[in-house]
């Protein structure tokens, strides 16, 4: 007999960067009714890596444009130091430079503003292999 095979399935934790409140509060919505376990949120890209490093999430997503250390250096940061992480950048629709510039820098997809919850989740777990 497994010990596990009474176990709850593990929950995906998702750690949420975005300097605007209103999206953070969407995304939170979205995230927690679809089951995913939201461990944090950062208001710009230090404030992402310092709590990245505190929380290991499954998953960030991340906006591009925030002031202070934007999504790209917080993105090249967090995949220098832990090359497993998972990053989904949030950008707005006409910045093909900067979702360019995410992408090499390790995130693994793009999530475009404005955007569905079906989109984000299907996205969601395809960078985690879901």
């Amino acid at each position: 007999m497994d010990i596990n095979s009474d176990a709850a399935p593990r929950t995906t934790t998702v750690m949420i960067v975005d300097d605007e409140l209103f999206f953070r509060e969407l995304l939170r919505d979205m995230l927690q009714q679809a089951g995913f376990m939201v461990v944090a949120e950062a208001v710009d890209g230090m404030d992402a890596v310092d709590k990245y490093f505190q929380h290991r999430p499954d998953i960030t997503v991340m906006d591009i444009f925030m002031p202070g250390e934007n999504g790209i250096v917080a993105t090249k940061e967090i995949i220098s130091r832990d090359k497993d992480a998972k990053v989904l950048i949030c950008s707005g629709i006409g910045y093909d430079d900067d979702i360019r510039a995410a992408m090499e820098a390790g995130a693994r997809d793009v999530v475009v503003k404005p955007f569905f919850a079906n989109e984000v989740i299907d996205t969601i777990n395809k960078a985690i292999g879901a």
